[in-house]
């Protein structure tokens, strides 16, 4: 799983640093949004991951409600440090609990 997320992330930063090398009229607008989807969709995964998996099993703990927390915050433009210190508050919370 790690070596997997290592070479993707290989994969996306040599296509980032291509974009800077090749010559402006050969990069297509098809070739710029599939760099900028990939970028994307990795980031989405290794968020997912890093949520959802603990050792071998998929977990729904309190780290899913903080994250929603955290997105419908980054949604609404607050200040990064805002949404880091309620997704950090919703989450500990929530474990407080007993979730």
């Amino acid at each position: 799983m790690t070596l997997t997320v290592i070479i993707a992330s290989l994969a996306v930063f040599s296509w980032k640093m291509l974009g800077y090398l090749i010559p402006q009229k050969w990069i297509t607008d098809g070739i710029r949004a599939f760099s900028e989807r990939v970028t994307v969709v990795l980031l989405t995964a290794l968020v997912a991951v890093q949520t959802l998996v603990t050792g071998n099993q998929v977990e729904f703990d309190a780290r899913v409600p903080a994250l929603g927390v955290a997105a419908i915050l980054f949604a609404l433009r607050v200040p990064y440090i805002v949404v880091v210190i309620a997704a950090a508050a919703t989450a500990a919370g929530l474990r407080l609990l007993g979730f």
